[in-house]
């Protein structure tokens, strides 16, 4: 059994994978942890769920808050008995990055889109809703060329609360109607249906740009991934596939591709 590991600004995904199955998935706050409190937090997961440390063969993370790494190394090595693999640390990704700085693309995005590639042929783009929304493009020959960073639904949500004097903290669903008759609905109308709006005049613009480089009538497929995909995604017209794991399978995809050797005893 493989663990993986997203961990996010705001919440830390682990998975426990059977081969190519997702046997079971947890969704956890990202807060410091020590390296005890994380690893014992796992063992309880995997104790609830049927699973034991023992089945568990090797460790996938990929990070984006650096302070949080080291506590979950160690603790994958004290409680778990295998070393984790780390996407960034100069792995092989199977991917070109074609960036300014590939170095500051963020370890969530390679790993999206190198599950989104295995998936579908080049060009395409993925949308994670994450803290923040993310679009990834990638080639025609696979390579990953870039995208966009916009505001997560949340973020927006909450700054219209804060910013405003007489505006209420609102629930984040989909409203049945865009004209709202109450100040409520009216947020949830703005907040719900702008931010569809920006997911699709985004990712249009992004596949009318990787259109450019090849034949034309050549499909661009767009999946949607994070923790509000299912909400937002499936009202997007440019999105057209939603997939919540698609995070887990690209961790599971790198680690087969950079399988470490069994630490001695195992």
């Amino acid at each position: 059994m493989l663990l993986v590991i997203d961990v996010g600004n705001t919440n830390t995904v682990i998975g426990a994978l059977d081969g190519e199955r997702l046997a079971h998935r947890w969704r956890i706050s990202t807060v410091m942890r020590t390296t005890d409190e994380f690893g014992l937090l796992v063992l309880q997961l995997l104790e609830r769920s049927g699973l034991k440390a023992d089945d568990v063969v090797g460790a996938s993370v990929s990070c984006v808050v650096p302070s949080l790494l080291y506590s979950i190394e160690k603790a994958c090595r004290r409680y778990l008995d295998v070393d984790a693999m780390i996407v960034g640390r100069g792995i092989k990704t199977g991917m070109k990055v074609r960036t300014d700085n590939p170095r500051e693309v963020g370890a969530d995005r390679i790993v999206n889109a190198v599950a989104a590639l295995e998936r579908f042929s080049g060009p395409l783009v993925v949308v994670d809703f994450g803290t923040a929304t993310t679009f990834d493009c990638v080639s025609a020959d696979g390579a990953y060329v870039g995208g966009a960073i916009a505001p997560g639904f949340r973020i927006s949500a909450d700054a219209l609360f804060e910013r405003t004097a007489k505006l209420p903290r609102v629930e984040v669903e989909r409203p049945a109607r865009a004209i709202g008759t109450n100040t409520v609905h009216s947020m949830q109308s703005g907040l719900y249906w702008g931010y569809v709006g920006l997911v699709d005049e985004l990712a249009r613009r992004c596949k009318a740009e990787l259109a450019a480089t090849v034949d034309p009538g050549v499909h661009i497929p767009c999946l949607a991934t994070g923790g509000l995909a299912n909400l937002i995604g499936t009202a997007c017209s440019e999105v057209e596939e939603v997939d919540g794991n698609l995070t887990l399978q690209g961790l599971r995809l790198l680690w087969e591709r950079n399988r470490p050797r069994p630490r001695s005893g195992r």
